[in-house]
């Protein structure tokens, strides 16, 4: 058997994998395909959800006086004909 070049990248699809069967079985039971999940099932997946998953959650993004996040910085880029003036 051939060994194994990246561990990590194994690491990262098997834990899509079993990611995206969570989201099944609650895409399942949200559409009525399955008739319950039990609580405690239930509570088990959202933990996991929130441990690969990211909740979409609003950020806000802040700065101090001296350094402001929001600040705009305008890049400008003229197109000019060359030899214009002849």
């Amino acid at each position: 058997m051939a060994a194994r070049l990246n561990l990590r990248q194994q690491d990262q699809t098997r834990s899509a994998i079993q990611t995206s069967q969570l989201v099944n079985r609650l895409q399942s039971y949200a559409l009525g395909e399955i008739a319950e999940i039990e609580t405690g099932r239930l509570k088990a997946i959202e933990i996991l959800l929130r441990k690969t998953l990211p909740d979409l959650s609003a950020v806000t993004l802040a700065g101090d006086e001296d350094n402001p996040v929001n600040v705009v910085h305008v890049i400008e880029r003229r197109l000019v004909r060359p030899n214009a003036g002849n």
